[in-house]
């Protein structure tokens, strides 16, 4: 039984293809078309299907559409639609106001033609965005039985799930209705500071250069924390759904950073202080959760999942003694969820598949590696020890594109489409950020680390799950040594790397060690400014451009042109 799940109402458009239970492929449109997101979260756009992720899925499994027997979308239009009878400041034809919801609907209800004219000939479903987000957290985990946090910008009227998953049932406990949003919080906040509704990952790097005591009642102004795990939010100084910061303006005594302008010390102290909201927040929900659940598992998932600092102050309260969290944890991930939920509740279907990696995606043979150089007339050789050479390089201070086997589906390279470096000097970070990443001095950069290493050099109380993912935060225990990786809160959002499930990432790993004492390596994601890498030319077209000296592809290790900006003089090692 093939079920397929796709997510294109919004944004991170995506599909996830389950065979009897099992995942046979995940991946998000954005990688094939190289536009972030997949396309812009629009009242006129629900309908544009990720149709290079569907086609991805389909040779995968080695079938077409015609084969499928249900597809899933997260997303339910005529819930939806609720949007529109609240009060609410809306720009005339966008987001709430009966003109632009309705524009939303009618353009969701030819998704199911327009799945029928590529071929699908079986059951479609609408399906609950929220219950998506929880179903790709907790079907995957290796639990019979877990708290369940869905927590993101909005659904159809809801910001925030809380649910139980008792072996292949999920059932909702607490629903939290816009304008209660987390997620439409950080967007605001985000444009607020110059940045875009996207750049959440830059705020939450931000804050660990501020005080959030300045504004901290400022926030307990606009924010309130209720009983059973509620909250509420004061949408009459945020106006979520205009652009308009005169009511932030107004709260913060301080005017809308403009765009690519300097960084006060006072708008630092702001993210901060959102930083330690959102703290507030989330622990408010897994402590009710925790507490009305009656569970010690815990399974998270919604955008607001992969705030790490978040997610390591639940993991240091001790209330749960296991932590998973979808590494696709945006919406992404509600593919993998609509896909699951038909497969348990709408099939009955008993068999879950353990998540225990995120590489679904697509992979290329030595022989479409090769070609795909020799199109692009690349200065290559084959090396017998891809995995050791990389290493000398990383501890000779290079800068190496790491490209193998299958891509990663969610946000974060975890080892197979990674820039790689040497953790242990801060110029490394510096060099990273200015000249390769092209972004703000302010970003962080995680290590990816043996797991058997880990607690020797992280405060790591309980392991978890989530740090295989790169979703949570740990305190350095020897920052000096590893100081490119280390933030200057002195936390590292750390990768642990098993041998059974990324044996030459591991292996590559292992070198270091060996070389230099130290079990990790900086990793980062392949890509500047635009998705990470996805295919061989993709990979050969940053190199060329960007500033990284080498390319490591299959077993082949690769030069940038001689008069590319990442040119060496010369391969160190040969």
């Amino acid at each position: 039984m093939y079920a397929l799940g796709v997510n294109h109402a919004y944004h991170e458009s995506a599909a996830c293809l389950v065979h009897d239970g099992r995942i046979l492929a995940a991946a998000e449109e954005e990688r094939f078309t190289r536009v972030k997101h997949g396309k812009a979260a629009r009242v006129d756009n629900p309908h544009e299907l990720p149709v290079n992720a569907i086609d991805y899925c389909m040779e995968e499994a080695g079938i077409t559409l015609a084969d499928v027997d249900h597809i899933g979308s997260s997303i339910l239009p005529a819930k939806r639609l609720r949007n529109s009878l609240f009060t609410d400041r809306v720009a005339a034809g966008d987001w709430g106001g009966p003109g632009g919801e309705t524009t939303f609907y009618d353009h969701l209800q030819t998704v199911p033609a327009r799945l029928r004219e590529m071929g699908f000939q079986g059951q479609f479903h609408w399906l609950s965005h929220h219950l998506c987000h929880a179903a790709s957290a907790y079907y995957p985990a290796p639990f019979d039985r877990a708290a369940v946090l869905a927590v993101d910008g909005i659904g159809e009227t809801a910001s925030t799930m809380v649910a139980l998953g008792e072996s292949t049932r999920l059932s909702p406990s607490v629903e939290i209705s816009y304008p209660a949003s987390i997620g439409f919080l950080w967007e605001k906040i985000a444009k607020y500071l110059g940045f875009s509704e996207y750049d959440a990952c830059k705020v939450m790097g931000l804050a660990a250069y501020g005080d959030p005591a300045p504004y901290r009642d400022h926030y307990r102004h606009i924010l309130k924390l209720l009983p059973d795990g509620q909250f509420s939010l004061d949408n009459d100084v945020l106006r979520f759904r205009m652009d308009d910061y005169s009511g932030l303006t107004d709260l913060f005594g301080l005017g809308p950073r403009p765009p690519h302008g300097g960084m006060s010390s006072d708008y630092a102290d702001i993210t901060a202080a959102l930083q330690a909201a959102t703290d507030d927040v989330m622990l408010h929900l897994a402590r009710h959760a925790a507490r009305s659940l009656g569970t010690r598992n815990l399974c998270m998932a919604g955008g607001v999942a992969l705030n790490c600092v978040a997610n390591g102050r639940i993991a240091a309260t001790g209330w749960f003694d296991n932590l998973y969290i979808q590494p696709a944890a945006h919406d992404a991930g509600t593919a993998l969820g609509a896909a699951l939920l038909i497969w348990h509740h709408v099939l009955g279907g008993p068999e879950r598949d353990e998540m225990r990696h995120a590489h679904y995606g697509p992979h290329f043979t030595e022989a479409d590696i090769e070609a795909a150089l020799q199109e692009h007339g690349a200065v290559y050789k084959r090396v017998d020890d891809i995995a050791g050479e990389v290493a000398r390089l990383l501890a000779d201070q290079k800068i190496v594109g790491w490209f193998q086997g299958r891509m990663e589906f969610g946000p974060r390279a975890l080892g197979n489409r990674s820039l790689l470096a040497d953790p242990r000097h801060p110029a490394m970070r510096e060099r990273l950020n200015r000249v390769v990443k092209n972004r703000e001095d302010f970003r962080p950069f995680a290590p990816s680390v043996l797991a058997e290493h880990a607690r020797q050099w992280f405060d790591i109380p309980t392991p978890s799950r989530a740090s295989d993912f790169m979703l949570i935060g740990y305190r350095a225990l020897q920052p000096e040594k590893i100081a490119a990786v280390v933030h200057i809160d002195g936390t590292s959002r750390i990768q642990t790397v098993h041998a059974d499930l990324n044996p030459r990432f591991h292996q590559l790993i292992s070198h270091f060690h060996r070389i230099t004492g130290i079990p990790l390596v900086l990793n980062t994601s392949f890509n500047d400014r635009e998705p990470i890498v996805c295919t061989p030319a993709d990979a050969i077209t940053t190199l060329h451009r960007a500033n990284i000296d080498y390319l490591a592809i299959g077993d082949f290790l690769v030069e940038p042109p001689p008069t590319g900006p990442g040119h060496s003089a010369a391969m160190s090692t040969r």
